[in-house]
């Protein structure tokens, strides 16, 4: 049976709490979409300033852009891994503000990337967006991990999907700021005059700078949250201390327990086994025990989350280019209005299909579960995808901009009401306390190698000659869509649900029934799948 004091968490009611961590624990998702998203339009301006020379027509080389991408990207999977596992071993919270900090100085430190000429001041602007990736990274096992902790069962899903929402605000925000200010350098240096390179390099390192913002502003917040109440029962072993912290933050109102400060008493580094059987044996991370037990889980959350990373940075990086001149035209534009345009039309798409993918993440989440979501999310990706690669240079070159821009919004929203935010929900639920941070870190860091995929494979899709672009987006593009079908072929042989359930019943499920997290392989090659768990009408999991 499992503690008192965490099956009065797993039916405590919505509270202000809860909303207030979404906020506190959303802002790290706010600043990393913030800070990963502005790179494409601020492209556009560095390339007016250190690449204004004729070879390059102040266009910045693709090989740059994607290094300049994949540098972050490469901070986020250590970031993940490193921070990930100091939060099983030193706590949640300890290391929360850490990271948060690392964003707030490196967002400034992108600002001032300083130096003498053009490769100086890309390596400095390199060196601050790695260490920005680490900050980044390491809040993503963190956020979820405490969010899973401190809700309760029936909303769970719902209130991490919250928490991950805030990456489409976090798009939007970086293409708001953008072209704000945009729109003030260029009023400001006497447009229709060539705007000086002088201001178009204060220009860019503002609208960096500016994503320091949010992630500071809830640095005292994050500092002043307690430790979840599922670490300090589960790994510290201070079951009164837990209920102390629900008490004053969930205002449940817990008493003394005499099951559960008996568990407080026992030996810290002997759990009993009766109040969570899954931690009844002492194995180390990736012993023989721990893959038994969940190796097949992490296996695939890893790859679940590799493959739609794969398709969804691809097509972040790819954006200008997949609608091209045809969509976005840029002839006779200064640096100001050209990325402009381009964080215009990221504005539209994330207002348009991003966000809406979102809410209808969060509203669903927790009705129709995690797998199915999932598998329809990659499905209907691949389909849009093809819809758009196949005919890519024989049939939308010379037909309607509306139809297609509606197929490629459609990619985003699947995404979103699909596995890019399942990916992030299904780590931070299926492993135990003293391993869930790093578990959710190492599923992360398979989705940031699968990003780095994508934004590498950018400089082979972006030939200068207009001919060859048309022909290559149109092969990568069906190629993006069939890894969404291999994502949703995974999903339904090797995902397990967990909507309805609660932590330690996820952690347990191969002991409770059979059905468990070894790998199984010849069971789920047969094609049968542990089904999700029967629902009353109140959401609670019915017995038998």
């Amino acid at each position: 049976m499992a503690l008192k004091v965490l099956s009065s968490l797993d039916t405590a009611k919505i509270q202000y709490y809860h909303f207030k961590a979404i906020i506190i624990a959303g802002m790290g998702l706010f600043t990393d979409a913030y800070d990963l998203f502005c790179i494409p339009p601020i492209m556009k301006l560095i390339g007016s300033v250190y690449y204004a020379d004729p070879a390059h027509d102040q266009q910045v080389p693709a090989l740059v852009t994607s290094a300049m991408g994949a540098i972050a990207l490469l901070g986020t999977v250590i970031g993940q891994l490193v921070f990930g596992r100091l939060g099983d071993l030193l706590g949640r919270r300890k290391v929360y503000v850490f990271a948060l900090l690392i964003m707030v100085f490196s967002s400034v430190g992108c600002g001032f990337s300083m130096g003498r000429g053009r490769t100086c001041v890309l390596l400095n602007l390199g060196l601050f967006r790695f260490s920005l990736g680490i900050g980044i990274g390491g809040d993503y096992p963190l956020s979820a991990t405490i969010m899973s902790e401190f809700a309760n069962k029936r909303t769970r899903g719902g209130f991490i999907a919250a928490v991950f929402s805030m990456q489409g605000f976090g798009i939007l925000a970086s293409s708001t700021v953008t072209m704000v200010v945009c729109a003030v350098f260029n009023s400001a240096s006497g447009y229709p005059k060539k705007p000086s390179p002088e201001m178009v390099d204060l220009a860019w390192r503002f609208i960096l700078m500016m994503g320091a913002i949010p992630a500071g502003l809830t640095c005292y917040w994050r500092m002043m949250m307690p430790e979840t109440p599922r670490y300090t029962a589960l790994v510290e072993k201070n079951v009164a201390q837990a209920a102390e912290d629900m008490r004053k933050v969930l205002r449940v109102p817990m008493s003394p327990i005499p099951e559960d400060q008996d568990y407080d008493k026992k030996d810290p580094m002997t759990p009993n086994a009766s109040a969570n059987p899954a931690s009844s044996s002492d194995y180390p991370l990736l012993s023989k025990e721990f893959l038994a037990r969940h190796g097949r889980d992490l296996f695939s959350c890893a790859l679940a989350w590799f493959l739609v990373d794969v398709v969804f940075y691809s097509n972040n990086f790819f954006q200008s280019r997949i609608y091209g001149p045809r969509y976005l035209p840029l002839h006779n534009k200064n640096a100001y209005e050209e990325a402009f345009h381009v964080a215009k039309l990221q504005a539209i798409l994330a207002i348009c299909s991003a966000i809406p993918g979102y809410f209808a993440a969060v509203f669903f989440i927790d009705r129709i579960g995690r797998v199915r979501i999932q598998i329809g999310g990659f499905f209907f990706m691949a389909i849009v995808l093809f819809a758009i690669g196949i005919p890519y240079y024989s049939y939308w070159d010379r037909h309607a901009k509306a139809g297609f821009m509606f197929l490629y919004a459609l990619t985003f929203f699947f995404s979103n009401f699909g596995p890019n935010t399942t990916t992030f929900i299904v780590p931070a639920e299926l492993f135990p306390a003293r391993f869930r941070s790093t578990c959710h870190g190492i599923s992360g860091a398979a989705g940031k190698l699968g990003a780095i995929v994508g934004v590498v494979a950018f400089k082979w899709a972006c030939p200068h000659n207009y001919h060859q672009l048309g022909i290559r987006m149109g092969v990568s593009l069906v190629l993006l869509g069939l890894v969404s079908l291999v994502g949703c072929v995974t999903t339904y042989l090797f995902t397990r649900e967990t909507m309805g359930r609660s932590l330690e019943e996820n952690e347990n499920e191969d002991q409770a029934s059979g059905c468990g997290t070894g790998w199984g392989l010849v069971r789920h090659f047969s094609f049968t799948r542990c089904s999700p768990p029967k629902l009353c009408a109140n959401n609670e999991v019915a017995d038998g």
